[in-house]
């Protein structure tokens, strides 16, 4: 019994030490704040992982892009979309579309946010969704190449579900448009509570 309880122990030790080497160190992520009409959301992008989707998001966040754009896709037990059209419902300018990096090993589960695309594989742009549960589905391979992950919610997972929740009408946009007043990278971040 024993020699058991050391086993477990020691696998338990093994496997912590396993999770704790895949996390990502801190230079391979950047941290980026959210203001929303709703409230903070903080991320956390991974730059090793999908190194060409962070510097895409990064470059919208740094040219101002996504203040004042809106979640224009709210499908409640789906995901929450947005960063492509301004309140006013007009589709803003975009770069170029980049490589889908879906194939990253980075899995479109609950509170992980990702590239949105059009149905050509290599098209995304602006637009990104955060999944409010794990949606396999949109996985590399399941039933086509899938949808690049790129970073996971660190901070207001709950104002991402009240998004989630809001009232919505015509082609899933919310009936209340939720705003994202102001996106940056984190240093320059103040949270809406400060």
């Amino acid at each position: 019994m024993r020699l058991m309880m050391t086993l477990c122990a020691l696998l338990f030790s093994i496997s912590s030490f396993a999770a704790d080497s895949k996390a990502a160190a801190p230079d391979e992520v950047v941290l980026v704040g959210m203001n929303t009409s709703v409230g903070y959301i903080e991320l956390e992008l991974n730059k090793t992982k999908a190194p060409i989707s962070v510097a895409n998001f990064l470059s919208y966040v740094n040219s101002g892009h996504y203040n004042g754009t809106v979640f224009h896709r709210v499908i409640k037990d789906f995901m929450v979309q947005g960063g492509g059209f301004g309140a006013d419902m007009r589709q803003k300018a975009t770069q170029p579309p980049i490589k889908n990096e879906a194939d990253n090993g980075l899995k479109n589960n609950r509170g992980t946010i990702a590239m949105a695309r059009t149905a050509s594989v290599d098209s995304a742009t602006s637009q990104f969704f955060i999944n409010v549960k794990d949606n396999t589905f949109l996985n590399n391979g399941v039933r086509d190449f899938g949808y690049a992950v790129f970073g996971k919610v660190v901070t207001g997972m709950a104002v991402v579900d009240a998004i989630a929740n809001s009232q919505t009408g015509a082609r899933d946009v919310p009936v209340q448009p939720i705003v994202l007043h102001d996106v940056r990278i984190i240093d320059d971040a103040p949270k809406a509570s400060e």
